[in-house]
């Protein structure tokens, strides 16, 4: 903490991350005190610049941020923290504080990894909260024979989607776009179907992403580690 270059008014920016999704959720700023009792308790702490005072994140709201990491970045100067984020981190309702979007004429969307984490909370939210026609509702209320069926023809679509693109991998013709594309769709519908099936079984993206980050610092390969230990 005493490398860390608070402003002349003693404070220093904090950008606060959720760590399931790597959302944006907020920017507040902090002083030394309240770093202390964030890096003590474990619960987000600020200062509020308008009030002049600290305040503890969701003592009003119930809405509180349980840190799970805290960085400072090279200049020392902004911090960091990653957060599981409690109901919305925003005063207005909104998971996070940047939903305004200031591009919202291109009609673009860039493939955010974050979406994975969306597709969770939906098929949770479906769970609790099933409606008539929802899909996702019938396979979960089916159960994990229909879901498991469904896994079985969404993989052998990708194979067939995969096969078709492989001999255009490197053709930037429109047709090869469009067998691409498949690919893409056809992964979509198969990573659908898989997030039903972590929900079912009490498993989330992030648990996946743990066996995944673990065997990426594991050295060697499955042949030198054994099968069971596969690594990149």
């Amino acid at each position: 903490m005493k490398d860390i270059k608070f402003d002349e008014k003693g404070l220093v920016p904090a950008v606060v991350q959720e760590g399931c999704s790597g959302k944006v959720l907020m920017v507040a700023y902090m002083n030394a005190e309240s770093l202390k009792r964030t890096v003590e308790s474990g619960d987000a702490w600020y200062y509020s610049r308008s009030r002049q005072e600290l305040w503890h994140k969701g003592e009003t709201s119930g809405h509180f941020q349980h840190v799970r990491s805290i960085a400072v970045d090279c200049d020392a100067d902004t911090i960091l923290l990653t957060v599981d984020q409690i109901g919305a981190a925003c005063h207005t309702g909104h998971k996070s504080c940047f939903f305004r979007s200031m591009t919202e004429w291109e009609k673009t969307y860039t493939g955010n990894l974050s979406m994975l984490s969306d597709l969770r909370e939906e098929i949770s939210e479906k769970r609790v909260h099933p409606t008539e026609k929802s899909y996702t509702a019938y396979l979960l209320q089916t159960g994990i024979d229909k879901i498991c069926k469904k896994i079985g023809e969404e993989s052998s679509e990708v194979i067939i989607a995969a096969k078709n693109a492989d001999p255009v991998v490197k053709d930037t013709s429109a047709e090869a776009d469009n067998l691409r594309l498949e690919v893409c769709k056809e992964s979509a519908d198969l990573l659908y179907h898989l997030s039903v099936l972590w929900e079912d079984t009490g498993v989330t993206v992030n648990d996946v992403m743990k066996v995944l980050e673990e065997r990426s610092h594991v050295k060697g390969n499955k042949k030198t580690v054994g099968h069971l230990d596969k690594t990149f």
